[in-house]
C-alpha cells in the first residue's frame, strides 16, 4: 500500500513538474515582449502613451518572474482573464468548446478502439493468412492518410458525389448524430490503422509463446485460446498505445473541426491563434498539455494493471 501511494506521490509530482516547465515555457513565449502584447491587445493603431499607461496599469512594468508568478497563480484559481477578441471570460469561453470537442473526439474513440482491436486480434491470431495481409493493407494506407485529405476524399464520396450527408457540422439546431458521422470517421480512420497494426504484432507475438503451444495440445478450442489466454498479454501494448494516440486526437481534431465548421476547442484554438488574441492561447496551450499529460499518466497506470510486474515490487515474487 505505502508502495502504490509513494508511486501515485511520484506521478503526481512528474505531473505538476510537467505542466510548470510548460507553463513557464507559453509565458515565456507570449509574454517576455511586453511591448507586443499591450499591442495585441490595444490594437496596432494604440499610441506609446496608451501602450504605457496599459502595461503599468496591468502589471507588466513589474520583474518578469513576478509576471510569471502571478500569472500562473491566476491560472490555478481559474482566473484566466478576458478574451481580447469575443471580450469573455476565458474560461466561460472555454468549457463549453472543451465539451464540443469531447464529444467529437470519445466518438473517434467509440469507433476506433473496438475496430482497431478487433482487426488487431483477428490478424494476429491468423499471421500470414490472407486476412492478415488485407487488413495489414487497408491499415498501412488509412494510416499514411492526413486527415486533411480523408475529410477531403468522404466529404467528395458522401457529400457532394452520394449526397447522403452534410458538408458542414455547425450543430446550428443542437446535437446532430448525422453531422457528427463525417468528423468522427476522419478522426477514426487516422488512428485506426496504426492501433490495429500494433494490436496485430502484440497478438502475433503472443501466439508464438510456449504457453499457446501447451494450450494447443492440450486441446483447447480457438476462442478459448484467444480469449482466455492470450487477449489479456496481447491488450498491454495496444492500450498504451490507444492512449498514446490521445495526443494526436487533439491535433486531428483541430484540422476537422476546421475542415467541417464544428464550434469545438480545436477551431477556438485556430480562431484565437489568427486573432493574436494572446491571453486565449495561453489557456488553450495549458488545457492541451494538461490534457496530454493527464492521458500519459492514465495510460502508465493502465499498463501496471495490466501487467503487474511494472508495479513497485512486482517483480520480487516469482
Amino acid at each position: 500500500m505505502r508502495e502504490t501511494l509513494t508511486d501515485l506521490a511520484r506521478r503526481a509530482g512528474g505531473l505538476a513538474l510537467t505542466m510548470l516547465v510548460v507553463s513557464f515555457l507559453v509565458f515565456l513565449t507570449l509574454e517576455l515582449n511586453v511591448e507586443g502584447v499591450a499591442v495585441k491587445v490595444l490594437g496596432q493603431f494604440s499610441t506609446p502613451d496608451q501602450r504605457h499607461a496599459w502595461l503599468s496599469e496591468n502589471g507588466y512594468l513589474d520583474p518578469f518572474a513576478i509576471r510569471y508568478l502571478r500569472w500562473l497563480a491566476d491560472f490555478v484559481r481559474g482566473h484566466w482573464g478576458t478574451s481580447t477578441y469575443y471580450h469573455e471570460d476565458i474560461l466561460k469561453l472555454i468549457l463549453p468548446r472543451l465539451g464540443a470537442s469531447a464529444i467529437l473526439a470519445g466518438g473517434a474513440l467509440l469507433v476506433m478502439i473496438p475496430m482497431s482491436l478487433i482487426l488487431g486480434v483477428a490478424a494476429g491470431a491468423k499471421e500470414g493468412s490472407a486476412l492478415d495481409r488485407s487488413i495489414s493493407l487497408v491499415s498501412i494506407v488509412t494510416t499514411s492518410i492526413p486527415e486533411f485529405a480523408t475529410a477531403v476524399f468522404l466529404s467528395a464520396v458522401f457529400v457532394i458525389g452520394l449526397g447522403w450527408l452534410p458538408g458542414v457540422s455547425t450543430m446550428a439546431a443542437g446535437l446532430s448524430l448525422r453531422e457528427l458521422i463525417l468528423p468522427v470517421s476522419v478522426l477514426a480512420l487516422a488512428s485506426t490503422g496504426y492501433i490495429a497494426r500494433m494490436t496485430r504484432a502484440s497478438m502475433a507475438e503472443v501466439m508464438a509463446q510456449p504457453y499457446i503451444r501447451m494450450a494447443r495440445l492440450k486441446g483447447a478450442s480457438p476462442a478459448r485460446i484467444i480469449l482466455g489466454h492470450a487477449l489479456r498479454n496481447a491488450l498491454i501494448t495496444p492500450v498504451t498505445v490507444i492512449m498514446l494516440q490521445i495526443p494526436w486526437i487533439l491535433s486531428g481534431v483541430m484540422v476537422v473541426e476546421v475542415f467541417f465548421a464544428y464550434r469545438g476547442f480545436g477551431t477556438l484554438l485556430y480562431q484565437a491563434s489568427l486573432n493574436a488574441d494572446v491571453y486565449l492561447v495561453e489557456a488553450c496551450a495549458m488545457v492541451s498539455v494538461l490534457a496530454v499529460v493527464v492521458s500519459q499518466t492514465i495510460a502508465d497506470l493502465i499498463y501496471v494493471r495490466l501487467d503487474p510486474r511494472l508495479a513497485p515490487g512486482g517483480g520480487r515474487h516469482s
